[in-house]
């Protein structure tokens, strides 16, 4: 089965990757993690991260607009999202010690519910790799977007090397 083929009926999915390095500031202050439309990874085949934006708004670059991590639910049900994070190595003394991430509901503040968060992470960071994954489920609804946010503490900025987002729909009906 390819990855845009339908899993099973009643179930939509949208699948999110990115290797392109993301720089996240430091302060603590989450940033939405952002992927590209149309490349090799993202399986979209029921257009929940498109560049032209349910809204109306047209993302033009991908790498410096928020609004590119965003996942708009093409339906309403039960939503299992999914992410796997990829940090640079702590380095230098005085490295970041917590590791940050979270799923929220409308992260830019497009509806009359926005900045919901679920699912909230502070990891130390291990002595090898900082390799994450999470999973959790959520009811979702078309016109509430999703995204996954990061966040270190470190004093200086750190890079995500590589992310994975995925929305998984089922029906909310039994």
């Amino acid at each position: 089965m390819s990855a845009d083929e339908n899993p099973a009926p009643g179930v939509q999915v949208c699948s999110l990757k990115t290797t392109t390095h993301q720089l996240i500031r430091p302060g603590g202050t989450y940033r939405v993690m952002r992927f590209p439309f149309g490349a090799a990874e993202p399986a979209d085949r029921f257009g929940m991260h498109q560049a032209v934006q349910p809204d109306g708004y047209v993302v033009s670059d991908w790498v410096t607009d928020d609004r590119s991590g965003l996942i708009w639910p093409s339906k309403a049900g039960w939503g299992h999202l999914h992410a796997m994070i990829q940090w640079e190595a702590a380095g230098s003394p005085g490295g970041y010690t917590e590791l940050r991430d979270q799923f929220v509901r409308d992260p830019l503040g497009l509806t009359a519910n926005p900045d919901d968060t679920t699912a909230t992470e502070h990891r130390a960071p291990t002595p090898g790799g900082q390799y994450y994954v999470k999973n959790h489920g959520v009811f979702v609804t078309p016109g509430t977007p999703l995204a996954l946010r990061v966040a270190h503490n470190d004093a200086a900025p750190r890079l995500v090397t590589l992310a994975e987002f995925k929305l998984v729909i089922h029906d909310a009906a039994p």
